[in-house]
């Protein structure tokens, strides 16, 4: 048992969409899980272990990330009779799913939207949050920080780009940002007030595009392509 009111020999489904935090004080956001995602609880090593805490370790099954539940979200859970199992896509069938997710993200932007750090949900989103639920919406799981997808990518040059790809920047030692390829170096993404726009926004790589265009643009770290939907390697 993890506490009184979880269990780690079974999984739960969400009944409705709930945060995910990134320390027991529930103070900052990790990430989201959506209605319908599943998640399981984690047992703590007892230097983990805090009586005080109003939180729950948990692991979303789907791209196997950890962070804290709070307490009073417990009754957004319910146990699930059927565990998760990734769905096994070849390349061929995730590039025909493509423009699912390209008119996911273009519709996003049409709503009205913040840059939310750790939002995987709509409206808000961040950067990898957005290409999460793009490729969600057609059947693709990605991992779900911006460094895991460009890791989980393929990369591929300038030339072989094509709408659908993903492209990464960041420091020339970790991706730390990531949207979605549109074709003629355009591409869609959710970023931050601090980079001139708050939300979603099409931006060009070129030295000749507006303020937000130029901040990426110097640091561009290159291209993916997603040739497989995530699978867990070793879930607990």
């Amino acid at each position: 048992m993890v506490n009184s009111q979880l269990s780690d020999v079974v999984e739960y489904r969400v009944r409705s969409h709930i945060n995910i935090y990134d320390s027991p004080k529930c103070d900052r956001l990790a990430t989201q899980a959506s209605q319908g995602r599943h998640l399981r609880a984690l047992n703590q090593s007892p230097s983990e272990v805090n009586l005080d805490t109003n939180a729950v370790m948990v692991r979303l099954c789907e791209d196997d990330y950890p962070g804290w539940l709070d307490l009073r979200d417990i009754d957004l859970l319910e146990v699930t009779e059927t565990v998760y199992h990734p769905l096994v896509l070849s390349e061929f069938q995730i590039r025909e799913k493509l423009p699912i997710a390209i008119t996911f993200a273009r519709e996003a932007m049409n709503q009205s939207n913040d840059y939310l750090w750790g939002g995987t949900v709509g409206p808000n989103y961040d950067c990898s949050g957005l290409m999460q639920a793009a490729f969600v919406a057609a059947g693709i799981w990605l991992p779900r920080d911006a460094y895991q997808q460009e890791a989980f990518t393929k990369p591929i040059s300038i030339g072989a780009v094509e709408p659908g790809n993903l492209v990464f920047f960041g420091t020339p030692e970790k991706a730390t940002h990531v949207g979605l390829c549109l074709g003629d170096r355009r591409y869609i993404h959710s970023s931050g007030q601090a980079q001139g726009r708050n939300g979603i926004g099409i931006d060009v790589l070129s030295e000749d595009g507006d303020a937000v265009s130029q901040v990426y643009y110097h640091q561009l770290r290159g291209y993916g392509k997603v040739v497989a939907s995530y699978q867990s390697g070793n879930r607990e």
